[in-house]
C-alpha cells in the first residue's frame, strides 16, 4: 500500500510543499492529497494595495488547483477535526481521510468577532480591515470619501500575519493623503499592544522615528477591551480611550478552528512545533508549517518560504528512517512600503534583530537594509511575479533559507531568553 501524505491548506506553505515533494517522493509509493475549502488562492501582500488603487481586484486571486502539480490530489472541503491517534482527518461532510503523515498549513485568520463591538453596525462603514479581501475592496470605497478627521490604524494584539503590514498602510494613507492635498485635515493615529513601532528594538526606534517624522500620533502599549460602536472611542483594559472617525483595524488573528476541536493548538489554536523541526509536540507524524504554528517569528510569507525548505530536507530523512538534521532559525526578512515610492527591507531571526547594510550580498546588495529606497519598493512590488512564478512553484531562490550576516553593519545580536 502506498504511503499518504495529507496536506491541510493550499496556501503559500502548503503549495510550495506538495509543489516540492511531489517531484522528489516516488509516486509508485506516495499519494499526496492536499485539502483546502475553496479554490480562490490569495496574494495577500496585494490586499495592502488595493484600497489605494495600485492592484486591482482582478490581480489578487488564483485558482488553487492551477498552482499544484500533476499527481496531487486537490479536495475542496472544510476540516472538522484532526485524530492524531488513529491517524485520521474527518471533513464537514463527513468524508475521512487516511494518513501516514500529516502537514497542517491552514494559516491564520483575523477574528472581529473576538473583539467587543468591532462586528457590529460599524463594520465596513467606519470600521475596517484589510487583512480580507473584501475589507480591502471596502476600505478602499471608504478612502475616497473622507475627506477631513481621525484616521486611526490599530493592531489588536499580537502575533499578526504580516506583522509590517499595519505600519505600511499607515505609511501609504499618509502619502496617499499629501498627495490629495488632504494631509492638514487628517489627524494619523498608530494605535498598537507593543511599547513601539515594531516588536525588534533596532527596527522599532527606527520606524518609530519614521512615524514621528511624518507627524503620526503613536498610541503604544494599548490592549484594546472593547469599541464603543456609538461614541467612536478604541477602549483599553486600563481603561485608556483613543476616539475615531475612520478606524482601519487588524483584528485578534488566530488558527484554523479545526485545531482546537482536534486538542492541537494551544490558546489561539496555533499548533505547538519543535521551533527548529517544526514537527508536533503531539504526534511525530504531524508537522505544522506556515502561519499555522507557535514558532516565535513573524507569521509572514517569507518565513513560509525559508522554513519549507528546512521542513523538505527534514521530512525527505525522516521518511527514509534518518534522523532530521535540518535547524530551522527562524529567518524572515519582509519589505516594507513608506510611501512615495519607496520602502524598507528587513532581514531577522529567531536571535538576531533586523540590522542595517544591503541584502543578500555586502556592498552590491543591491537591497538597502533599513533603509528607504526606490529600489526596495520596486522590489516589493516584482515579488508578485516571484509569488506565482517562482516561490509557489518550488522554484529554487537563489536566497539562503538561514539568515547570514554577510552584508550586515553590525554583528550585534539580541537573545531571547529561553
Amino acid at each position: 500500500m502506498k504511503r499518504q501524505l495529507l496536506v491541510l491548506g493550499a496556501g503559500t506553505a502548503g503549495t510550495m510543499i506538495v509543489n516540492k515533494l511531489r517531484r522528489k517522493l516516488d509516486a509508485t509509493e506516495w499519494d499526496i492529497t492536499v485539502v483546502d475549502r475553496d479554490d480562490a488562492h490569495p496574494y495577500q501582500p496585494g490586499y495592502l494595495f488595493l484600497p489605494f488603487g495600485t492592484y486591482s481586484a482582478d490581480q489578487i486571486h488564483r485558482s488553487r488547483r492551477s498552482l499544484l502539480p500533476t499527481g496531487v490530489d486537490f479536495v475542496v472541503g472544510e476540516v472538522d477535526r484532526v485524530d492524531g491517534a488513529t491517524d485520521t482527518v474527518t471533513l464537514t461532510d463527513g468524508q475521512t481521510l487516511r494518513y501516514d503523515y500529516l502537514v497542517i498549513a491552514s494559516g491564520t485568520s483575523p477574528r472581529p468577532d473576538q473583539t467587543h463591538g468591532m462586528l457590529g453596525a460599524e463594520w465596513r462603514r467606519s470600521i475596517f480591515d484589510f487583512y480580507t479581501f473584501e475589507g480591502a475592496q471596502a476600505l478602499a470605497a471608504a478612502l475616497q470619501d473622507f475627506d477631513h478627521g481621525r484616521l486611526v490604524v490599530h493592531i489588536t494584539e499580537m502575533p499578526i500575519k504580516c506583522p509590517v503590514a499595519p505600519l505600511e498602510f499607515t505609511f501609504l494613507a499618509e502619502a496617499w493623503l499629501r498627495e490629495k492635498g488632504l494631509r492638514d485635515r487628517v489627524e494619523l493615529v498608530y494605535v498598537t499592544p507593543l511599547p513601539g513601532a515594531f516588536t525588534k528594538p533596532v527596527a522599532s526606534e527606527h520606524l518609530g522615528s519614521m512615524l514621528e517624522e511624518r507627524k503620526i500620533l503613536v498610541e503604544s502599549d494599548f490592549l484594546v477591551e472593547r469599541i464603543d460602536v456609538e461614541r467612536k472611542v478604541l477602549v483599553s483594559y486600563d481603561e485608556r480611550e483613543v476616539p475615531f472617525d475612520l478606524l482601519v483595524t487588524v483584528p485578534l488573528n488566530m488558527g484554523a478552528d479545526f485545531v482546537e476541536r482536534s486538542g492541537l493548538g494551544d490558546e489561539l489554536n496555533y499548533v505547538p512545533v519543535d521551533q527548529h523541526t517544526l514537527q508536533s509536540k503531539a504526534f511525530t507524524n504531524i508537522f505544522a508549517v506556515g502561519d499555522s504554528s507557535d514558532i516565535p517569528t513573524s507569521k509572514a510569507g517569507s518565513v513560509a518560504h525559508f522554513s519549507v525548505e528546512i521542513f523538505v530536507d527534514n521530512f525527505l530523512q525522516l521518511v527514509a528512517g534518518e534522523p532530521m538534521t535540518g535547524s530551522f532559525d527562524g529567518h524572515a526578512n519582509c519589505f516594507i512600503e513608506s510611501g512615495d515610492g519607496k520602502g524598507l527591507l528587513i532581514d531577522f531571526n529567531y536571535d538576531t534583530e533586523p540590522l542595517t547594510g544591503t541584502y543578500p550580498l555586502p556592498v552590491a546588495g543591491p537591497m538597502a537594509l533599513l533603509k528607504e529606497t526606490r529600489r526596495n519598493h520596486l522590489g516589493k512590488l516584482a515579488f508578485r511575479w516571484i509569488y506565482w512564478n517562482v516561490l509557489l512553484p518550488g522554484r529554487p531562490l537563489p536566497l539562503p533559507a538561514h539568515m547570514s550576516m554577510i552584508g550586515k553593519k553590525a554583528a550585534a545580536t539580541h537573545q531571547k531568553e529561553m
